[in-house]
């Protein structure tokens, strides 16, 4: 019984916030919850370099809630790229993104030339989702970049026999501010096209290749992947055929 009262001029209390043109509490927090923006599920930035070729590119990654339209903008506020979901995508969405930019050879686009394309630092993901809602995100571009590894074997060119690939390689130096955590090792066939693909501790130089995975008479391309801490990746390819 005692309790009633609070309830009545609690009551009375929002009716005079409402009538002086306030919001009552609750009706606060409900907006506050409302206008709070989604958070992709996933936002990353990388460079990657092509030692053999002599070129790099930016990649770029985002996973979320289904959403019409999303842009990307540099640490400089530059918009980067626009992207908007037309036609039978306007009402359907998209979730993943993944896409890498032009990769000109370093005698049309120097790296360091790149880098002013590219500059390091934030880069923010801002778009909206299907139902009208707006949805953010960030990450971090670095240009800690690491030299591409030595590949020892098989050398370019050789003939393997099918039972005996080995790929070894040796770790590229790592100067001050370069931390390279792990190696990735693929071997592709182009046609028809058939990929196997590892990834590997900091600490590995060598990994064989199934025989299973390879048919004699036919070329592959071996690719070996040093990643640095930022996700930064540089590769070194080499041609080999299997007897």
């Amino acid at each position: 019984m005692k309790r009633r009262p609070v309830q009545i001029a609690a009551g009375v209390a929002a009716l005079v916030l409402l009538a002086l043109g306030g919001t009552a509490l609750a009706g606060d927090q409900t907006s506050t919850a409302a206008s709070k923006p989604t958070r992709l599920a996933a936002a990353t930035m990388i460079v990657e370099v092509d030692a053999t070729a002599g070129d790099a590119g930016a990649q770029f990654f985002l996973d979320g809630e289904p959403w019409r339209s999303m842009t990307i903008s540099g640490p400089n506020g530059r918009t980067l790229l626009t992207i908007n979901a037309e036609g039978r995508l306007k009402g359907w969405g998209l979730t993943e993104l993944f896409s890498e930019t032009n990769e000109p050879p370093f005698d049309v686009v120097p790296l360091e030339k790149f880098k002013k394309r590219f500059p390091e630092g934030k880069y923010t993901f801002v778009g909206t989702t299907i139902e009208g809602e707006k949805v953010v995100g960030k990450a971090r571009l670095s240009h800690d970049i690491p030299e591409g590894p030595e590949i020892t074997s098989p050398a370019d060119g050789a003939t393997v026999a099918r039972t005996n690939v080995v790929a070894r390689w040796m770790a590229p130096a790592e100067p001050p501010g370069i931390d390279i955590v792990g190696y990735r090792v693929i071997v592709t066939r182009e046609d028809p096209l058939r990929v196997y693909s590892v990834d590997l501790k900091a600490s590995a130089r060598s990994v064989p290749i199934p025989s299973e995975f390879l048919e004699s008479g036919t070329e592959y391309e071996l690719e070996i992947q040093a990643i640095e801490e930022s996700g930064n990746q540089t590769f070194t390819t080499i041609m080999f055929e299997v007897s």
